[in-house]
């Protein structure tokens, strides 16, 4: 099975890209993340067109969260992340396809901090934390995937970088990161490649995709008992580099 995830950006205009990644890459399982759609205008039947059942939850202008298939519906098991029923931004979305629990993640920003954006960040994460717990006590094989907005460590962003009073970098997520990773929880791409810092977003400003001036945001996360199916996983860099693409790109991995 192989599973990937992608902040597209908005999925209408960044349809062909998309469709052209789906077409090559023929991942069977795809988290979609800022889909800056509506329900109602999201692009179910082109994605139909294309081999592709979903399941989503849109939002006007921002955010949004999606899961692909190809060939088989996914099985909806949660529409929003558990832990606080008045939060109605789109940032999570969880199924079951193929045997496998699939949470798809956009957890906020969190700029400007401080401030209040970044205590919904802390406070989803936190949420996050608490619900990533329950699955891991599940024993059944889940996989995280999405846009954390975090940046774990130095080595997950370009040398000499202008980040420093970034959310993304920040002691409170970097500390929740770990916080969550302390409950057995894989970093595939990290694992597999432990050399190699593997970014997944590179800014539209100051050059920084010719530059690779990038950033590691995206990552799928494997419980305990989905880890030892692990076979390979890697970045798909040339996405990035399409017309009118996202200034993300996609992340996947292979489980037997």
């Amino acid at each position: 099975m192989k599973i990937a995830t992608y902040n597209i950006n908005n999925i209408n205009k960044r349809f062909d890209p998309l469709a052209a990644w789906l077409k090559k890459a023929r991942p069977d399982v795809v988290c979609l993340q800022e889909l800056k759609t509506t329900q109602e205008t999201f692009p179910a039947d082109r994605l139909k067109a294309l081999g592709y059942e979903a399941v989503w939850r849109g939002q006007r202008s921002w955010n949004g969260v999606a899961i692909l298939a190809r060939g088989k519906p996914p099985v909806l098991t949660h529409s929003n992340l558990p832990g606080d029923e008045s939060d109605l931004q789109s940032r999570y979305i969880e199924a079951a396809v193929g045997g496998v629990l699939i949470g798809c993640i956009y957890l906020p920003n969190g700029n400007p901090q401080p401030g209040p954006k970044f205590d919904y960040k802390n406070a989803w994460f936190k949420r996050l934390i608490a619900h990533a717990r329950r699955l891991q006590k599940a024993n059944i094989p889940v996989v995280l995937a999405g846009d954390l907005n975090v940046v774990p460590t130095e080595f997950d962003i370009y040398e000499r970088h202008s980040f420093a009073d970034n959310a993304l970098l920040r002691p409170e997520p970097r500390k929740a990161f770990a916080q969550l990773m302390k409950q057995g929880w894989t970093d595939a791409i990290r694992s597999l490649h432990p050399h190699d810092p593997k970014f997944s977003y590179w800014s539209y400003m100051r050059n920084r995709w010719p530059r690779d001036a990038g950033l590691r945001l995206d990552f799928l996360l494997l419980s305990s008992v989905c880890k030892k199916r692990l076979v390979t996983g890697d970045v798909d860099r040339w996405v990035r580099a399409l017309p009118e693409a996202s200034d993300h790109t996609p992340v996947w991995i292979k489980l037997k």
